[in-house]
């Protein structure tokens, strides 16, 4: 039996909306009445965040002072996974029909996210992707998980999800971000990191993945073609 587990955002969900109108939320609410600030164009800012450019200095570039960068990162952080906020997510382009590729294919299909329930849930409800994954190939966070960091909290996640699952002939993850990396690596999965969601192809280099694609739909044919061999 192949299976893929895959992240979320990134892979299925395309965020950069999301992040987009709370950075600029955050500004708005940052900077003085009196103020001139400079909002970074959408692919401006996206570029940023994929490179990793801190979020004081994006607020810093955007015309805010440091106090108020400071001011600006903590409210962005507070912000930015918020109910309010999420109904911006939407699937990212050939998502869904990849999905459905694989559930034709007979892949057993495993999503692991940094979500809370709720938050998956309301993004499975929303968009009808809940189909795609039965309940007990769902790896996400209880409701009431005080977060350490994605990099410590997704190993765990795998730990627990190769503990439960039945035995597969063949495993794979594909992930936007290093803690999916490191998540995979860390238990022996082979990874693919994908260039659709929050990290640029230099941030997934410098984490080492077995191979990177530019979206689920590419990383799904290579998986094809490889386990076809």
């Amino acid at each position: 039996m192949l299976r893929l587990i895959t992240d979320f955002d990134g892979p299925i969900m395309d965020v950069s909306d999301r992040y987009y109108r709370v950075y600029q939320q955050c500004l708005a609410e940052t900077q003085a009445s009196d103020q001139q600030v400079r909002e970074l164009a959408k692919a401006e800012f996206w570029e940023m965040k994929r490179a990793r450019i801190p979020e004081t200095e994006i607020g810093i570039l955007s015309g805010l002072d440091a106090i108020q960068a400071s001011e600006f990162a903590q409210k962005r952080r507070h912000t930015v996974h918020t109910f309010p906020y999420l109904m911006y997510d939407k699937p990212s382009p050939g998502a869904v029909e990849t999905l459905e590729k694989l559930q034709g294919a007979g892949v057993d299909l495993v999503v692991m996210t940094m979500r809370r329930v709720r938050e998956l849930d309301e993004a499975f409800n929303r968009c009808n992707l809940g189909h795609f994954f039965p309940e007990d190939r769902r790896y996400c966070l209880p409701n009431d998980y005080v977060k350490t960091g994605d990099v410590k909290d997704k190993p765990l996640l795998m730990a627990k999800a190769l503990a439960e699952l039945p035995p597969a002939s063949d495993t794979w993850m594909v992930g936007d971000t290093e803690a999916d990396i490191i998540a995979a690596k860390t238990h022996g999965v082979k990874v693919i990191g994908v260039l659709c969601g929050i990290r640029d192809r230099k941030q997934l280099e410098s984490q080492q993945p077995d191979l990177i694609a530019n979206n689920l739909g590419e990383a799904v044919e290579i998986i094809f073609a490889r386990s076809a061999r």
